[in-house]
């Protein structure tokens, strides 16, 4: 608590005990205890006034700084005494002007343990852990396995990446992994040919020619096959594809499946007549532009393939091709 008869009592004592030659010209020694005297009372009574112009979390604790402060005046005669006067003025009335950029305070977001399942690695660092020797092989061998939890149309490419890394354990893995992945498609299209060949209704062969068409697509879109069991592959797919439709024309779904077999097999202007059926038949714009595009782009119709694009820009639900609709907007 401010108290102002501290202040002045102990300025009129600092001037008082400069007085002592005056009075006592004849007597050095009453002249040096008059002024010891004046000064150290002066003194604390400056400390006390002081201290009640400072904060309180300042003059914590109380007598270490009020000797503190009492001792800097005391031992420097008058400029002590102006310094701690004028340092607690200085810290009492001139504010710091807020720092600019401090931190923000963000709310965490919620736990979800389905995360947990998808183990600790994401799909942005695998590629860089995998093709990185230097990698301890711990952690090379966990983002394999985090691979399982990955589409297939991601896995496989970055565990044929691997093949030849110098590492065996890595390279068994991913033969391991290719391997059970192309093997288990390879059993639901023999367990789907086997009802194909045993289907006693139309219903049932068309059912299981779609699923047949499926799985053949499959080995071509996660890149299993490749060569020229690849070109099988597509090529058994678009003939299932093409028994479906033969009964069911008007299946969008379909229809688009064949653009994308046609357009894996470099017929662009076919496949582009099927993407935009298949759009006509009501599947939503973002399905069918981003193929579009590329049928266009392949054809070296690069206004077209931005025109195509550009519309694509219209939605903001599409994060992956964000960075596409981006480049291709500035360019």
């Amino acid at each position: 608590m401010l108290n102002a008869k501290l202040g002045l009592s102990a300025a009129l004592l600092e001037i008082n005990a400069w007085s002592g030659p005056l009075l006592f010209e004849s007597n050095s020694d009453l002249v040096l205890l008059w002024y010891l005297g004046g000064h150290a009372l002066a003194s604390l009574l400056l400390a006390a006034f002081v201290q009640g112009l400072l904060p309180a979390a300042r003059v914590r604790p109380r007598w270490a700084t009020l000797l503190l402060l009492a001792g800097f005046s005391y031992a420097v005669p008058i400029a002590g005494f102006v310094c701690v006067l004028a340092g607690a003025l200085l810290l009492r009335f001139y504010k710091l002007p807020p720092a600019s950029g401090g931190f923000e305070s963000l709310q965490l977001p919620d736990f979800d343990p389905h995360l947990r399942s998808q183990g600790v690695f994401r799909q942005a660092g695998l590629r860089s852990i995998l093709n990185n020797s230097q990698v301890p092989m711990h952690t090379r061998l966990g983002a394999m396995v985090a691979l399982q939890y990955v589409p297939g149309r991601v896995a496989s490419p970055l565990l044929r990446d691997v093949l030849s890394d110098p590492a065996e354990d890595i390279r068994l893995l991913a033969y391991g992994m290719l391997d059970n992945q192309e093997k288990r498609i390879n059993r639901a299209i023999d367990d789907e040919l086997q009802q194909f060949g045993q289907a006693t209704t139309d219903t049932a062969r068309l059912a299981a020619a779609q699923r047949l068409s499926d799985l053949y697509w499959e080995l071509v879109y996660q890149r299993l096959a490749l060569g020229d069991l690849r070109q099988y592959a597509i090529d058994e797919s678009l003939r299932y594809c093409e028994q479906v439709l033969a009964q069911h024309p008007a299946s969008a779904a379909m229809i688009l499946r064949r653009g994308r077999l046609r357009h894996e097999q470099g017929d662009y202007v076919a496949a582009e007549a099927d993407y935009r059926q298949a759009q006509a038949l009501g599947l939503p714009a973002t399905r069918v532009l981003p193929y579009l595009a590329e049928a266009r782009f392949e054809q070296r119709d690069f206004a077209g393939a931005s025109r195509l694009v550009q519309e694509l820009s219209a939605w903001n639900s599409l994060p992956r091709l964000r960075p596409i609709v981006d480049y291709w907007t500035r360019a």
